[in-house]
């Protein structure tokens, strides 16, 4: 998440943004005696990640506290497979994972029948159909994969944190353990077969999962931090940590009791200090993230031979044990809590979100009570494995089934308008001078809005469907070729999604003037040559992008014209602060080499961004659309109009054309216009009212030079709703 900082970075106290959200599993496996200090550990663990999405300002680093769990699951369940290894000579992975399913599913399962209970009656309708399928996901323990697609994933820009999205570390341990005893069990095979002791053969296995997902979290963490965040493969290293840790037990006794305790109180050290001084701007896990582990593992190391005088003094006491013991419970409920409460009341204060996670003890204890305890110490599932996987199986089922349910029962409530009944004419009601016309005055209600509302963040160019449109990571230049290939007119869309929102229209245009019309576009990434910011960094690979780009338009394809647009106004400075003159001269560089071969650029000028998710405003505001109102003066301060009228001043060879008119044509901008939604994600506009403004488009582009002919006779502009 994260987040979702959207979104890169930990998710912390939620906002109206992308977050990513620090799950945890806390699998108590039976070892061969209890172990005070890793029961205290949990608690430090969970107690870390509470407090962060508790938003308490001194602990910008809570969300180590999952990596710690990591690293405790790894220890258990290793301790436990290998006990059975050594006392058996196999691991029965019936009965491995019988135990895994009564300990786990019903608790979880619980939680998410609820969550979609309070969605339905809490979240807006507009937010269903993804905690739904989130929902879903976390049932089947994929949901780390989900979010890490969504947080590369533009067409998820407004996805906000998700209720379930912490059961991301409940995915990636159950999919490592997918492959851990069945690892062991090959070891001890190949052992037997060549005549090995089987302990050495595992640390060869061990070290097989262990160095090759190190090597790929720091790796992927330097190129893709909002991936690497969420995907099994960068946190295998964190848990094979315990899993060594349980290895190499017959060695941890021989330490000296004071080594052995100096050993375990830095481990703590090293754990609180990186709750204490970690941040959202550390790139995570990557190499980062071996401080926390390996302090973990340091104080768990430290219980074979520090005793009392280890950090057990401490971890051992009543209240440690007491959390300890609750923590799986406490961390599943806390977290659906936040988000609702947020939901319902707005941004928490750090007092706020204390008390909704002091909250959240209720509802865990009683979980823990009466749901966790009672599955997984009952005679009769613990006799059964195949009753206990049957138990996992339908708590499982139940989770699957409220999440389509949820998501099923959002989709349903879009019914669209019979055909026929009702055209869609978007800006074709405003005529040729839209500003100030009567018909771009916000209505109040309108029976019918199309795109629908709920439906609006698939109302997008095609280009997202054709998979020609880069996303944040990824630096090769792809392209899409609309209208005719072999045209003697090449027209080329380039930039960020501000100027790839403008392709419906072009396709219209392209299929009646007979140009080529290529298409390339990356996520958020402007055609300049300035270093401009995402996340609040540098945008690294879009600055690689842009120079493949500029390469190869100049090299290869050689367009007749260029139309661009952009949706920020400032880029980085050589002294790192962020500079509209900086980027004026980037964008000045990139338009100058382009017209030095000839190629004629036009800018299109960018449209504001609201404030707020209008189509989420519209869906709750049906009756009172002059709700979702915003006040035109907005340009001035949210886009990227602001550079590009001061980069094409003096330029006389760029052309910038202007439909903001038409877009707003009021002092207050409307949501929709002509029956059609005039905003999708933030401030890009829905590819249904871009279509509606093709005829405009077509006159700006043939006052500055390109001429585009329009017959609205021969295109369908009259969409039905």
């Amino acid at each position: 998440m994260s987040d979702m900082h959207a979104m890169t970075g930990r998710p912390g106290k939620l906002s109206g943004t992308t977050d990513r959200q620090q799950p945890l599993e806390c699998s108590a496996a039976p070892t061969k005696r209890f172990r005070a200090d890793v029961e205290g550990l949990r608690a430090v663990a969970v107690g870390l990640v509470l407090l962060f999405h508790a938003g308490l300002p001194f602990l910008p680093g809570g969300y180590v506290g999952v990596d710690v769990f990591f690293v405790i699951s790894g220890f258990l369940i290793t301790t436990q497979l290998v006990a059975e290894l050594t006392t058996t000579g196999k691991v029965s992975l019936v009965d491995f994972y019988a135990r895994r399913a009564k300990r786990l599913l019903p608790a979880a399962a619980i939680v998410l029948v609820v969550t979609a209970a309070l969605t339905r009656l809490v979240l807006p309708k507009i937010r269903w159909e993804e905690i739904g399928w989130d929902i879903v996901a976390s049932s089947l323990y994929v949901i780390n994969w989900r979010l890490a697609d969504r947080s590369v994933d533009y067409l998820a820009e407004d996805s906000q944190p998700s209720p379930v999205q912490h059961f991301w570390s409940l995915a990636v341990e159950e999919q490592f353990y997918l492959v851990w005893p069945v690892l062991i069990l090959a070891a001890a095979l190949v052992a037997r077969m060549i005549g090995l002791r089987v302990r050495p053969v595992l640390w060869l296995g061990l070290a097989a999962v262990a160095v090759p997902s190190f090597a790929w979290s720091v790796i992927e963490t330097a190129r893709s931090p909002q991936e690497a965040f969420f995907v099994t493969t960068t946190r295998m290293w964190e848990l094979a940590i315990g899993a060594a840790v349980a290895l190499g037990a017959a060695w941890w006794g021989r330490i000296p009791r004071a080594a052995g305790a100096l050993l375990g109180w830095g481990g703590l050290v090293a754990i609180v200090a990186s709750g204490l001084v970690f941040t959202n701007t550390i790139a995570w896990p990557g190499y980062a993230a071996a401080l926390p582990t390996l302090g973990a593992a340091a104080v768990i190391v430290a219980g074979f031979s520090a005793m009392r005088s280890g950090p057990v003094l401490l971890l051992g006491i009543r209240p440690f044990q007491w959390v300890g013991k609750l923590s799986y419970s406490l961390y599943l409920w806390h977290w659906p809590l936040v988000v609702v409460a947020t939901a319902k009341w707005g941004a928490l204060s750090a007092r706020s979100g204390l008390a909704v996670v002091a909250f959240s003890v209720i509802p865990a204890w009683l979980a823990f009570r009466f749901v966790e305890n009672p599955v997984r110490h009952s005679q009769a599932v613990s006799r059964s494995p195949r009753l206990a996987l049957s138990l996992g199986g339908n708590f499982t089922l139940s989770g699957v089934v409220l999440g389509l349910v949820l998501s099923f029962g959002a989709v349903n409530t879009v019914h669209p308008v019979s055909v026929g009944e009702h055209r869609a004419l978007g800006a074709q009601v405003l005529g040729e001078h839209p500003r100030n016309h009567p018909a771009g005055v916000p209505p109040r209600r309108l029976d019918w809005i199309t795109p629908h509302p709920l439906q609006a963040v698939k109302d997008v160019p095609d280009q997202y469907r054709d998979e020609c449109h880069q996303n944040e990571v990824g630096t090769e230049v792809m392209s899409c070729v609309y209208g005719n290939p072999t045209a003697k007119t090449t027209v080329a869309v380039v930039g960020d999604s501000k100027a790839g929102q403008w392709v419906p229209a072009l396709q219209k245009l392209a299929d009646q003037n007979d140009w080529k019309l290529m298409v390339f576009t990356k996520s958020s990434c402007i055609f300049t040559t300035a270093t401009i910011p995402i996340k609040e960094k540098p945008y690294e690979s879009c600055v690689e992008w842009n120079r493949k780009l500029l390469d190869r338009l100049i090299r290869v394809e050689r367009p007749d014209y260029v139309i661009t647009s952009q949706h920020a106004s400032y880029a980085y400075r050589d002294d790192g602060t962020l500079s509209i003159e900086e980027m004026v001269r980037g964008l000045r560089e990139s338009w100058s080499a382009l017209s030095a071969i000839g190629t004629k650029v036009i800018v299109i000028a960018d449209n504001p961004n609201p404030g707020f998710n209008v189509y989420q405003c519209v869906e709750e505001n049906r009756s009172d659309l002059t709700a979702c109102t915003f006040s035109r003066e907005v340009r001035n301060e949210q886009s990227g109009y602001r550079a590009q009228s001061l980069a094409v001043k003096g330029q006389n060879q760029i052309k910038m054309i202007d439909l903001y008119d038409a877009i707003c044509p009021t002092d207050q901008c409307s949501p929709v216009i002509g029956n059609v939604l005039v905003y999708r994600q933030t401030s890009h506009l829905t590819a249904t009212y871009v279509k509606t403004l093709t005829p405009m488009l077509a006159r700006k582009f043939t006052e500055v030079g390109l001429r585009a002919d329009f017959d609205p006779n021969k295109a369908d502009l009259h969409l039905t709703s």
